[in-house]
């Protein structure tokens, strides 16, 4: 299995590599280096008066926290690809936590499904951009294609939770 993801993130560097990307990968995965993007994206949501959506994307991301950096990250801790090919010049700083999953995936992924869930149009323009930023992790050597995979899944699960949640919470309080 290794030697198949290395093959798709070498040829991503092969094939895909180019200095546009070069200069503006890394600046767009830095926004969610700790959930930033979407943190400011919540917190914009309350402040417009969309606070069910605004406190969705919260609360997914707050699901996403525990489960993927407090939990699998510590628990599975698999290797990131550039300690296994060295070759590769990084152009961001090496990540020191551990691979699995892609935390900026989980994270991107948990605001586009929380508002997918929360009923916004917002969903789709979040949608791309959680593509790039898997996209991302991936062209910068970060993270394995299964790393990226398993974090849009766990995104998925904690966004569309995350919205749940909400969602039952303001029907308890409207009761």
């Amino acid at each position: 299995m290794q030697t198949m993801e290395l093959a798709v993130l070498d040829w991503i560097q092969a094939y895909l590599h180019c200095s546009f990307l070069d200069a503006v990968l890394p600046w767009y995965t830095r926004l969610a280096d700790h959930g930033e993007l979407w943190i400011f994206l919540a917190i914009l949501l309350v402040a417009a008066r969309k606070r069910r959506e605004g406190y969705s994307v919260a609360c997914a991301l707050l699901l996403d926290l525990f489960s993927c950096n407090l939990l699998l990250k510590p628990l599975i801790g698999r290797i990131r690809p550039f300690a296994v090919n060295t070759a590769v010049e990084l152009l961001v700083p090496p990540p020191l936590d551990a691979s699995f999953p892609s935390g900026h995936t989980a994270a991107s992924f948990a605001a586009v499904f929380a508002l997918k869930a929360a009923g916004s149009p917002l969903w789709k323009p979040a949608l791309a951009a959680a593509v790039v930023m898997a996209f991302s992790r991936l062209y910068l050597y970060v993270h394995w294609p299964s790393d990226v995979l398993g974090g849009a899944l766990l995104g998925a699960a904690c966004g569309w939770l995350g919205a749940k949640l909400v969602s039952r919470l303001a029907r308890r309080k409207n009761a």
